[in-house]
């Protein structure tokens, strides 16, 4: 069987692209490129009236796709290379890993709400060869089991917001939470063995201070995790742990933080509008502004201003 990686390929297998191969009439994604520019992908998949027949086939690529179910299908017909291997009940929760280059196919005679996950090989790759252990030679499933991953399952909900809103939501949040994602599965089903090392300092004081001045710099966390962590000269994955070990935050939880300081000194100007504090301080628009600001600080920024300038 010969691969097909092109870049039509792989935008095939994630998004608006997927999404029709299943029937579905709208496919929100999201796409990270925070592992050596490899594409890892996530897609909603809504199906109200199923096809009554055989998906679509997905190009042959060199990656798979994790699914987390978010309803019930009984009796899930499957497919692999052309036959048919397993016809099994899968439940709400319930996950299962299929590889791109098998041909994965489905009856989609039932209604469907599923969260598609892409991660290519070349992802996984870079994971291993950041840690400098062997590379992963396939990930180990069997085809159309549903598991009970919980970790997976986490990862998924967690992303559901940033898929329905996705203005409201920091690129450093999408970044971190993929890298998550495609580590656990490379540990959980690829065997790969990580050689633990202390962090014990976390961050360098200059790399400390040049990632959160990069981070202040972009409140609406637009920059890529990648070009901070390479600021650093670390990986993504090392740069992630020591940031959490020398803050005490996960980046992107960082810079919401920030952003709601910002915010915070602005207000005390009272010529400056909430809508103008909420655009200068990286939020989608004021009422993201209000919700954030009134869930972290326990006031809505009115009332915070009200009592701060009293």
């Amino acid at each position: 069987m010969r691969e097909n990686q092109g870049s039509e390929a792989v935008t095939a297998a994630y998004g608006r692209s997927l999404g029709t191969k299943y029937g579905a009439e709208d496919a929100p994604s999201i796409v990270t490129r925070s592992l050596h520019s490899t594409e890892i992908a996530v897609t909603e998949i809504y199906v109200d009236r199923p096809l009554g027949r055989l998906s679509d086939p997905i190009p042959c690529v060199d990656a798979y796709m994790i699914c987390l179910m978010l309803r019930e299908i009984p009796n899930n017909a499957y497919w692999e290379e052309g036959r048919q291997v397993s016809a099994y009940s899968l439940r709400a929760g319930d996950v299962t890993l299929h590889d791109l280059r098998r041909e994965p196919l489905a009856l989609i005679d039932k209604p469907i709400h599923s969260l598609l996950c892409y991660i290519p090989s070349a992802a996984l790759n870079a994971l291993a060869d950041q840690a400098n252990v062997p590379r992963i030679s396939e990930l180990r499933y069997r085809p159309g089991v549903g598991l009970r991953d919980e970790t997976i399952k986490h990862i998924g909900l967690s992303l559901l917001p940033a898929l329905r809103s996705s203005d409201q939501v920091s690129r450093l949040f999408t970044d971190y939470v993929s890298l998550a994602l495609a580590t656990h599965c490379a540990q959980t089903y690829g065997g790969m063995q990580t050689v633990s090392r202390p962090l014990k300092g976390g961050l360098a004081p200059w790399q400390e201070k040049r990632s959160k001045e990069m981070l202040a710099g972009d409140l609406r966390g637009v920059l890529p995790l990648h070009e901070i962590a390479g600021a650093c000269g670390l990986s993504v994955s090392h740069f992630s742990r020591a940031f959490h070990k020398s803050t005490g935050l996960a980046p992107h939880a960082w810079l919401l933080q920030a952003r709601v300081e910002s915010a915070k000194t602005m207000l005390r100007d009272v010529d400056t509008s909430l809508s103008a504090i909420a655009q200068a301080c990286g939020f989608a628009d004021q009422s993201h502004f209000a919700r954030v600001f009134t869930h972290r600080v326990g006031l809505s920024p009115g009332a915070w201003r009200k009592a701060v300038l009293a």
